[in-house]
């Protein structure tokens, strides 16, 4: 079984004072979809046209999708590239190859 790194690793996780590259775009991001999530709801609650929930619910989607890939950008530029810059890449290139991964399904 091949090690994952650990948080200390990251570089960019290494400092407390700047845990994630632009948390507060990264949370404001998330609050709108929140917001979007909700709005799904209460479309179902109020028998909304399908197409339009499968609309919104779309629109959902790509927005985790971009945010996850900013976050997967994040990760390759600070904890991967420190990874291999210490010697340590192998398991974080592995690890980054299986959230690639995930995403070509």
């Amino acid at each position: 079984m091949k090690s994952r790194p650990s948080v200390q690793d990251c570089a960019h996780h290494a400092h407390h004072s700047v845990v994630q590259p632009n948390k507060g775009a990264l949370l404001k991001r998330l609050n709108r979809i929140e917001g979007q999530v909700r709005g799904v709801a209460k479309m179902v609650e109020e028998d909304r046209y399908c197409v339009d929930v499968v609309t919104q619910i779309a629109a959902i989607q790509s927005a985790l999708d971009s945010l996850a890939m900013r976050l997967l950008e994040n990760h390759t530029k600070g904890c991967v590239r420190a990874a291999i810059k210490s010697g340590d890449g192998e398991a974080a290139v592995d690890e980054l190859m299986s959230v690639v991964k995930r995403f070509g399904r």
